[in-house]
């Protein structure tokens, strides 16, 4: 782990390693059964013995099968002699000044994440943002993950992990009954949930799991960039609340900083928030604007966006997001008078419209400034070499 001048959270103990063909993190019980079974745990035994793995797992959040001390030892021994239940690599773990807190995640295969906890200090709780994905397909100009291609999907334990490291960090194991830290869930860190659905589901019904981690589906929100044909399916088959990047009121502009757009238009992408099954006024869509300064912040983008909602019947928030710069990015912030008036206008048309006050920059946590560290430093890497090769022919 590199000491940055922010700081690290040293890692005291060793900690038990991930095996990704040898974890129980990910599986649902009927999964961890059929495991049991074929390490030979009686079938009469089966049932009893996952609810007490899956209890040690996800209530207590063991890191070894020598802690679960209602499992006789004999069975401990094959339990560890065949399965793991660590946790992946935390090669960088960063502090902010504001107290948000970001973990670099490295899997076996080499792939790494980035995992973000905000804290609401003055409410005693906070918000881990997971990533769904290593790097991104979507390409939104905007956005830094969007910058680093697609690798892979992330499989549901490594979905479930970055929940189970953050909750290691924050010492909030077992499973609180009430006053958590770790109090919500938002799908919004690197890649489209969408775009990895099957997986993204798993994880987030072990989530909600009441005999584990046991964290309510209306504290969990996915966000997507409008990936529509999933949508219904999200409502239906997870029912957590919805989140939606819309950054822009009319195709040309969204065209332009989402290119998902020109596959799923907004007249496509409005509808399907509309008919989002669960939506009302006490669940309503949050829809995300990035205040991207003489692109989407202007007097008349404020009125056709609450034309939009309207027009549309959507029960609606919208959460203003000043533009968070990252190296390299070609956009601007909006000046905080511009977000302040666009707010003001959409507030005054009956719909919430808050200011988000960015969290984590200083050690690029903010929104759309995610992005794993092996890719910042493949990067720097070709550019090092480009320049010698460069001063090589001079």
């Amino acid at each position: 782990m590199r000491t940055l001048p922010l700081g690290t959270e040293p890692t005291v103990v060793a900690r038990p390693m991930l095996d990704v063909e040898k974890t129980l993190v990910g599986l649902d019980r009927a999964e961890i059964g059929d495991r049991l079974r074929d390490i030979g745990i009686p079938e009469k035994q089966i049932k009893m013995r996952t609810t007490q793995v899956w209890h040690w797992i996800y209530h207590q959040g063991v890191k070894s099968f020598d802690e679960m001390l209602n499992v006789s030892k004999d069975i401990r021994q094959k339990l560890a002699d065949n399965f793991t239940i660590g946790r992946p690599e935390i090669i960088e773990a960063l502090v902010s000044k504001d107290g948000t807190r970001k973990w670099l995640m490295k899997f076996p295969d080499g792939n790494e994440v980035e995992t973000v906890f905000i804290p609401d200090e003055q409410r005693d709780r906070g918000t881990l943002c997971v990533s769904s994905q290593v790097g991104c397909t979507l390409t939104c100009k905007f956005c830094h993950t969007g910058t680093q291609r697609l690798v892979r999907n992330l499989t549901p334990a490594e979905i479930v992990m970055q929940f189970m490291v953050a909750r290691d960090h924050l010492g909030e194991w077992p499973t609180p009954s009430e006053g958590r830290v770790l109090s919500s869930v938002v799908m919004m860190g690197m890649g489209e949930p969408l775009y990895n659905f099957d997986n993204v589901k798993k994880a987030l019904k072990i989530i909600m799991d009441e005999q584990g981690i046991s964290l309510s589906r209306r504290r969990i929100t996915l966000s997507t960039s409008g990936v529509v044909p999933e949508m219904k399916r999200c409502g239906e088959e997870i029912g957590v609340n919805l989140a939606v990047s819309l950054h822009a009121v009319n195709n040309d502009v969204r065209n332009e900083i989402m290119p998902i757009n020109k596959k799923y238009p907004l007249e496509e992408l409005l509808a399907a928030c509309r008919d989002y099954p669960g939506a009302k006024m006490s669940r309503k869509i949050t829809f995300e604007y990035i205040m991207l300064k003489d692109i989407n912040d202007r007097d008349e983008d404020a009125r056709n966006l609450v034309k939009l909602l309207n027009k549309y019947g959507i029960y609606a928030k919208v959460n203003l997001i000043p533009f968070n710069p990252w190296p390299g990015s070609d956009y601007q912030r909006s000046d905080d008078d511009r977000v302040r008036k666009f707010s003001e206008y959409v507030f005054d048309a009956g719909i919430s419209a808050p200011i988000r006050t960015p969290r984590g920059e200083d050690i690029l946590a903010a929104c759309g400034q995610l992005k794993s560290e092996s890719e910042k430093q493949r990067k720097s890497e070709i550019l090092r070499l480009e320049k010698e090769a460069m001063a090589a022919t001079d």
